[in-house]
């Protein structure tokens, strides 16, 4: 049987029925000093707990822990809808829409905010801004001077490739997880970092069977991931490009490791995937991703626990089911805002959008 999280309410719960207080919550900021971050390439981006934020910086190789000091409830419901956000955005760094690209966006979940990584300029040597949008709309630079941080740099990053070095990364447990390659033969790697952080090690080679390819795979990075449970057991649910899903158990990522996923769906060649999220409604599991050239996909996770690996060629789609979202279109990133919501970065007609999307 597949099951979630236990949310802080049951656990509370549980405590109050044996009598005893749950034991306080760690200060993870207490970690960090005092310091500058100095960007390199605009960063993948994801939130922890207490308002941090995690900042994947390719061009660097680096990961870098940010208090954010933004842990005030909303006192609204507002969620935020920006017209030309990329204009917008332009506007605020002096320059043109041409000259910036939003490259990720993460939500806080305990204020609503939302923060963008904004790559200044094109190519290699663009450099990295992050920006914060509020609930209703207003948006600011979110200064890396004299902030709480903390760094691990990368070990035996990809230098051919420099750009998926970091690819994705996400918080969960007391580690960072960080897709990307490595300069290694075996170039694809998860690492999992111990938070607050020490160093990061060498990372986990991952090998993947590609159906569309019609062959097992470890060049390749993942793009994209989100976590999910399995009868209990932390799983990552892991996109690559065009476009396999694969599942492996998040107690697999060793260091110096090389590991075997499995893949559950093939989602149809010639495209990318860009962004994806877990989520319940009408007491099922879901992934929703949005992806370059196939629409926003809602995948239907029944049978995930128990589906045979896809292990030989396939010619379009196979594993795990999936839906188009047609009337939703041209989303290029999305986040979860809340349980019911996904937060979306939609362009069409060459201009952007940021607004909420109720979750399929």
């Amino acid at each position: 049987m597949l099951t979630r999280t236990r949310t802080l309410a049951v656990l509370a719960a549980l405590f109050l029925v044996l009598g005893q207080a749950p034991a306080a919550e760690a200060d993870l900021t207490a970690g960090l000093e005092k310091g500058s971050v100095e960007l390199k390439s605009a960063p993948a981006l994801a939130f922890g707990p207490q308002g941090i934020l995690f900042l994947g910086d390719p061009q660097a190789a680096a990961i870098y822990a940010v208090d954010t000091a933004d842990r005030k409830a909303p006192e609204s419901a507002e969620r935020p809808k920006v017209e030309g956000i990329d204009e917008k955005v332009a506007s605020l760094l002096g320059t043109e829409a041409k000259g910036i690209q939003i490259k990720d966006l993460a939500v806080n979940p305990i204020s609503g905010n939302t923060y963008l990584s904004v790559a200044r300029g094109r190519g290699p040597n663009a450099t990295g801004v992050v920006l914060r949008v509020s609930r209703s709309g207003k948006l600011d630079e979110f200064s890396l001077k004299d902030v709480k941080c903390a760094k691990a740099a990368l070990s035996n990053p990809s230098a051919k490739n420099r750009q998926d070095a970091i690819t994705h990364l996400a918080y969960l447990k007391g580690r960072v997880i960080v897709a990307g390659m490595s300069n290694e033969e075996f170039s694809s790697k998860l690492r999992a970092i111990p938070y607050p952080f020490d160093k990061a090690d060498q990372g986990t080679s991952v090998e993947i069977y590609h159906g569309a390819h019609g062959r097992f795979e470890t060049a390749s990075p993942v793009r994209v991931f989100a976590a999910y449970q399995i009868n209990g057991e932390d799983h990552l649910l892991a996109a690559y490009q065009c476009t396999p899903l694969v599942k492996l158990p998040v107690t697999s990522l060793k260091a110096g490791e090389k590991i075997r996923a499995t893949t559950v769906a093939e989602l149809g060649n010639r495209n990318r995937p860009l962004s994806m999220v877990v989520y319940q409604k009408g007491g099922k599991d879901y992934v929703l991703m949005a992806n370059s050239s196939r629409g926003l996909m809602k995948i239907n996770l029944d049978g995930v626990g128990s589906i045979e690996g896809i292990t030989s060629r396939i010619k379009d789609t196979a594993g795990l089911k999936y839906d188009t979202i047609k009337d939703v279109k041209g989303v290029m990133k999305l986040d979860a805002f809340d349980k019911d919501h996904a937060l979306v970065l939609v362009t069409n007609g060459g201009k952007s959008n940021l607004e909420t999307i109720e979750l399929p």
